[in-house]
This record gives structure tokens, sequence and C-alpha cells, in this order.
């Protein structure tokens, strides 16, 4: 029998990409050599996709030689190429500055697929309208967030990608707080009553009963971990999402997701989304270059209105 459900489908895909440092860990290439091994991965599983990409730790120049990437792309017409409408563009500044300066945790859009409708960066600290840091954080942090249309299905998207510190067990469990405040803001605001769907995605620093997710996946909270909602026979790929470059000592894990939203429990329908799959993809091939350590984490889904 074949389903009644309907909807928009499309996919997000988030990576911490590592950003490109001058003082490689062993085991790890510079971005040049890394940067080929990502553009691939990024082009392969957002082709004929109504996408989103989600990064983290994207430098200035980084962002530029993704998006370079992206719009040359050999399996971009040349009629498109350099066409506004048939192109990639983004969102997001950079972290220390607000412009160009650290890292930026930019969303990464078609506007031939996706109307952008608002996008404001917010600092996880006690001063969100300003580069800042506060609490136990060793680094400034931020999250990204857009308001985005379908043209086609009309419905709308509250789009989020964050990188939560890496150091700071109190700035993480406020940082979720902050994220879970403003969704709420735009789910209450002008953008309340065409938001259809919420996603967050990106590196929570968090294992699965750490602050940070624990927090945003609480019962209370409008945030489910998307790997929930699909059974093993539709989950792709690996388990952990941190994996190293192969020599930090460290144990690997699970810290990168993708949640969706939003829960209404008040309401007779439930979550937004049906997840068709969930991925967590390899990072490193035959040749053995780590193109980031982390792995990319890609969700299938529906979005009904």
């Amino acid at each position: 029998m074949k389903s009644s459900y309907t909807g928009i489908p499309l996919r997000v895909l988030t990576h911490n990409i590592r950003y490109a440092t001058t003082s490689p860990f062993r085991g790890e290439k510079p971005w040049e050599e890394r940067a080929p091994y990502l553009l691939k991965e990024l082009r392969y599983n957002t082709r004929n996709q109504d996408a989103f990409i989600c990064l983290q730790e994207v430098l200035d120049n980084q962002l530029t030689d993704v998006l370079s990437g992206l719009n040359s792309s050999d399996s971009t017409p040349e009629s498109e190429r350099g066409d506004p409408n048939h192109t990639w563009a983004y969102i997001g500044v950079g972290r220390d500055d607000g412009y160009k300066a650290g890292e930026y945790s930019p969303i990464i859009y078609r506007p031939s697929a996706w109307e952008l409708r608002h996008w404001e960066t917010v600092w996880l600290s006690e001063t969100p309208d300003v580069p800042s840091k506060s609490w136990d954080a060793a680094s400034i942090r931020i999250v990204t967030i857009g308001v985005f249309t379908h043209h086609v299905g009309r419905q709308t998207v509250l789009a989020m990608s964050t990188h939560l510190d890496d150091q700071g067990s109190r700035s993480r469990f406020e940082a979720a707080h902050i994220i879970l405040r403003k969704i709420d803001e735009y789910r209450h605001g002008r953008f309340g009553n065409l938001i259809s769907g919420v996603f967050l995605a990106g590196d929570l620093n968090s294992q699965e009963d750490q602050e940070a997710y624990s927090v945003l996946t609480a019962p209370m909270s409008p945030l489910v971990d998307s790997a929930k909602l699909v059974s093993s026979a539709d989950h792709y790929g690996n388990y952990t999402t941190w994996t190293g470059f192969g020599f930090e000592g460290l144990v690997p894990g699970r810290i990168d997701y993708i949640l969706l939203g939003p829960t209404v429990s008040s309401e007779s329908r439930g979550l937004p989304w049906k997840v068709e799959g969930y991925a967590v993809l390899a990072n490193r091939f035959d040749d053995s270059v780590y193109n980031s350590d982390h792995r990319a984490v890609v969700v299938d889904a529906m979005l009904h209105s």
C-alpha cells in the first residue's frame, strides 16, 4: 500500500571539516591536500538534492575554496555556472569579529531551491549579540540561524549550524539552553506561523550522556535525535563521528548530530519530519588520507507543512 505521507524531500549534511591549521597533527594532511577529498564528498552527497550543507571549523579561505569548488563542479552545466539561481550560497560569519576572522559555522544552500527570508549569528555567551565567550569556554562559540522557504513546496525551515566548546562543560550546557531559547523565540515570533520544521546540525562536543545532548534532547525539548528516528536497516555507515587523525590517544566517539523538530505534544500531530535515512560517512579511503578528523552526518527526510 502506498504511503499517504506527502511533503518535500530534503537532505541535511553536517561536517566539521577541521580548520586549516599551519601545524598539522601527526597523520593530518594540510588543507590543500584534504580539500579535494572534502569537495568530492560534498558534491556527490548533495547532487540532485534540495540540500543544506552545515559545516564547522571553517576559516574564510576554506569557505572560499568550498564555495568555489561546489560552484565549478563538472556536474554543473556550463550555462548555469555563475548564475546565482543555480549556484550555492551561504550564510554565516567568522566568530571572532562577526565578519571574516575566526571559524565560521556556515549554512550552505542553493537559492534556486530555497528563499532566504532571514538570518543571524548568535554568540553562545552572556552577550549573544557581540563576539564574546563566557563561563568556562576555551573559544568563542556561535550558532548560525537561517529561515528558508522552499520555492516549490512553500514549507519553511528554521535551520541552525553550531559548534560547541570542546573544553567547557558549563559552556556547552548554557549554549544548549541559548539554542533552545532561540528556537522558542522564532517559533513564537514573526516567522512562527510559517515554520514547518526545525533542524540543528553540528558538532556538540557532547556524547549522548553529556550535558549539551541531554539538554537538547530532553523530554521537554522540541528537538529529537534523527538517528533515533530510523531503524537499523536505514542507518548507513559508521556510528562514531569523531575519529581523530589516528594518533591523538583519545577514544573516538559520537559528538556530531542532526536534531529535528519541533515536537508538538499539545497538538494532534507530532514531529513534522519523516526520516527516511541516516548515515555517517567515511572520512578516509584506500589512500588513508583523512579529509577531516570528523565524519559527515547525513539525514534524508520528508517535511510536511
